[in-house]
């Protein structure tokens, strides 16, 4: 597994191309050699290609929206390729199939359709999870509803441990069940204040079990490992995502 930038965590240095130019050059700096697109202001995609490039910078996957899949994915399409991104991400469940199983159950079977056409393009779609997947309906978690109501080849899972570990869940199990559905997780830490206030933080300066996680990993073959922070409390995010890295380099990880 490689590790690589989500940059999401740095969404407030992404709002212009001079942002964007800018915050890849320290992304590079800091010892990251991928990102993953996320969270970036207007830019062309053959633009943003030649900076990435510039940089030495791989584009591993992305996060956009589902409204774009539905509706214009053959552009989608024309822009991975033009990024040579292979993993096609979207951040969550759309809120009209929230609250129900058989919401949960007609997302996987629609976006199954979406991964069947993006699998043919040579791309893969993946799917991004926070707390509320495990939620369960009659017993069963909307995640479960998910894997099994969906194509295993053509609609595979982009684990968020941190997620899955706020909504009760083991994530060494849960990488472990999509062994086969899953080439990139995101890795962020839990941590708890003083004031029993549940914190995202950077790898090592929280409670989880880091070790087990990176070693289920390697053990389903996760190709990548994207660090990303959804808020960065006591830190500028590049110290964050720098601090996450040193940390991931010790525990054996590549970058």
């Amino acid at each position: 597994m490689k590790v690589a930038a989500q940059l999401y965590t740095l969404r407030d240095y992404l709002k212009t191309p001079n942002d964007i130019a800018s915050t890849l050059k320290k992304v590079k700096e800091i010892g990251y050699n991928a990102v993953q697109i996320s969270g970036m202001g207007p830019i062309g995609h053959k633009e943003l290609k030649e900076m990435t490039d510039r940089e030495g910078l791989k584009i591993c996957a992305t996060h956009i929206s589902y409204a774009d899949l539905v509706n214009r994915i053959d552009s989608v399409i024309e822009q991975h390729h033009i990024w040579d991104c292979t993993y096609v991400g979207i951040g969550g469940l759309p809120n009209e199939y929230k609250g129900s199983g058989e919401g949960y159950a007609a997302f996987a079977r629609e976006a199954s359709e979406i991964g069947k056409k993006l699998q043919q393009a040579g791309l893969t779609f993946i799917y991004h999870n926070h707390d509320f997947e495990f939620a369960k309906f009659e017993g069963q978690t909307g995640m479960d509803i998910l894997r099994e109501n969906s194509d295993s080849q053509a609609f595979h899972f982009e684990l968020d441990v941190y997620w899955a570990q706020a909504g009760g869940a083991d994530p060494v199990e849960w990488i472990r069940k999509f062994n086969g559905r899953m080439k990139v997780v995101h890795l962020k830490d839990m941590l708890v204040t003083h004031n029993r206030e549940q914190r995202v933080a950077e790898i090592g300066e929280g409670n989880m079990n880091f070790a087990g996680i990176l070693a289920a990993c390697r053990e389903i073959g996760v190709e990548w490992g994207a660090v990303e922070q959804d808020f960065c409390f006591d830190r500028n995010p590049f110290d964050s995502v720098a601090i996450s890295l040193e940390r991931l380099k010790r525990l054996g990880i590549d970058v």
